[in-house]
């Protein structure tokens, strides 16, 4: 980090008086986002929903978070890949389908719509077909942007990619040490086997908090 930070130094001693002299620099876009707290029982994750860039799908969350389904659902999936240094994957969670929780589902957002992209600690929300997604959701454990629309693709599936929705802002080490939680061998079918947690994580609750005070 040191090395890292003497490199920049540099460049922002010659930064500065070029920026002072250039008053046609264009801001940075500024859209509205929520911040969510997740509660589990390891920690807390708290997460900023992208309100006005995925509007679908992050009115689709924030309902499950206002009207408490997501309250007592867990972390279940840990799903680690076999390339790329540890960890790397990704960690799922939510209704699981379940009857008393689960809301219709909601049209599809792709990333060539919102802008948005499966980097690391992004939320984004699990689906079978495209237009299919409820109340379950992963958080991205380094960057996995395959996962993000990908239009001159023949399969469907990955032309809708998936829908980006939010950014973990503050806990990326709770959801470090959830992934990191042994997997049963023999829970799950298919593709699922062995992605799926021995215990799963519980989310006690979920809320909207109001962002820190002088913060934009």
């Amino acid at each position: 980090m040191t090395r890292i930070l003497a490199a920049l130094a540099p460049l922002t001693l010659f930064a500065t008086p070029i920026a002072a002299q250039d008053d046609s620099l264009p801001e940075a876009d500024i859209y509205a986002t929520q911040l969510v707290v997740i509660e589990t029982t390891m920690g807390d994750i708290t997460v900023e929903i992208e309100t006005e860039r995925a509007p679908v799908t992050a009115g689709n969350f924030l309902r499950y978070v206002d009207e408490d389904r997501f309250d007592g659902t867990t972390f279940y999936r840990a799903m680690h890949l076999d390339w790329g240094e540890p960890p790397n994957g990704l960690l799922q969670g939510g209704t699981q389908m379940h009857p008393d929780r689960v809301l219709d589902p909601i049209a599809h957002e792709p990333t060539t719509q919102t802008g948005l992209s499966h980097t690391n600690g992004a939320l984004s929300m699990a689906r079978y077909d495209p237009g299919s997604a409820t109340g379950d959701f992963s958080i991205m454990i380094k960057d996995q942007t395959g996962l993000d629309a990908t239009p001159a693709s023949s399969d469907p599936s990955l032309q809708a990619g998936f829908a980006v929705f939010g950014q973990v802002v503050a806990g990326m080490d709770v959801v470090h040490a959830i992934h990191a939680l042994p997997p049963d061998p023999h829970k799950g079918e298919g593709w699922m086997k062995g992605q799926l947690l021995a215990d799963p994580v519980e989310i006690i609750d979920m809320r909207r908090v109001d962002a820190p005070a002088g913060t934009d």
